[in-house]
């Protein structure tokens, strides 16, 4: 064997994706059940340090139409709803929904005669998300719990997709992109937010459970996640904004010793919140799946009868 280790069983990459959901379930459920005001008068919230780094990473709602206080609990990096370009009567389709922060930003936009869907798998979000509806007595604003690598959703049925700061917490963020891919109609189109690195970021903070449920350590270069968008056959792809996240010392000690600290420092190494839009192609090309395995119509999702390196689309 040369002294290599062994390739890891598909097994337990599943397990450890598993794990990495149940981690991240646990947190956003404590963060969901805590009181807002506690959350965010605590030093690290309900998750650790997850509140702590998320408050040096959110955005302000406040000045946005439709915008609720009670939904939003700043767990965001970004505001992609800003930037959708959603119109009267769209379908919208947001990923990781929370309490409905912005899916209430998205009805304003869309009206009455539009349709708003918030997925989430964390069952005490959806349990919030719904009694916030509710209150405001929105008919037309829905939230399912779901796992967004594969939506409870049918295709070809999304004018446009928004997320939060939600990709980073999805073990396969290719799989997401492509269920992205196959709900959105024809021409649709999305906006996110999420963080994206340039550089590597140290191993203490990569492993990091609290950092990981803030955002942080489950993110890609910001290469690779615009090439997987571009991989899959999304067209139009821009980075709307990207704005720079600096993590204070106070934050960094909780997984790093002082010299540590200032060797992440002088490293380089950046961490950006980016809000990224593309649109699907109204025409039927082809381009790879997901797995790998074969070429897909962009259009529809079906398969186009080819390999996945074949040149017959």
């Amino acid at each position: 064997m040369g002294g290599k280790f062994p390739a890891p069983t598909k097994t337990k990459a599943m397990n450890t994706a598993n794990e990495t959901k149940e981690m991240v379930r646990q947190k956003y459920a404590e963060i969901a059940l805590q009181d807002k005001d506690t959350n965010a008068s605590s030093c690290c919230g309900a998750g650790g340090c997850t509140t702590e780094v998320y408050n040096i990473m959110t955005d302000d709602y406040s000045e946005l139409k439709g915008y609720n206080a009670d939904a939003d609990l700043g767990l965001g990096c970004g505001l992609p709803t800003q930037y959708a370009g959603i119109k009267l009567g769209d379908t919208v389709l947001d990923l990781g929904s929370g309490a409905g922060n912005d899916c209430f930003v998205a009805r304003h936009e869309t009206g009455e005669d539009g349709r708003v869907i918030g997925v989430d798998f964390t069952p005490e979000m959806i349990t919030k998300a719904m009694a916030n509806a509710a209150k405001l007595g929105y008919q037309n604003v829905e939230f399912r719990q779901g796992d967004i690598e594969a939506l409870p959703l049918t295709s070809n049925i999304v004018d446009v997709v928004v997320s939060n700061c939600v990709l980073n917490l999805v073990p396969d963020k290719r799989k997401a992109l492509s269920e992205v891919l196959r709900v959105l109609k024809p021409g649709g189109h999305f906006s996110i937010s999420d963080v994206a690195l340039r550089g590597e970021l140290p191993a203490q903070l990569q492993h990091a459970a609290e950092m990981y449920a803030g955002c942080v350590s489950g993110a890609l270069q910001e290469s690779e996640y615009l090439g997987i968008i571009h991989d899959l056959g999304f067209e139009q792809v821009t980075v709307q904004k990207r704005k720079p996240i600096v993590l204070p010392n106070d934050i960094l000690a909780n997984y790093m010793d002082t010299e540590q600290i200032a060797a992440y420092k002088a490293s380089g190494t950046g961490i950006f919140s980016i809000t990224v839009a593309a649109t699907k192609s109204a025409e039927v090309c082809c381009a790879p799946n997901a797995e790998g395995t074969a070429k897909v119509k962009v259009a529809t999702g079906e398969e186009c009868g080819c390999g996945p390196n074949s040149t017959c689309c």
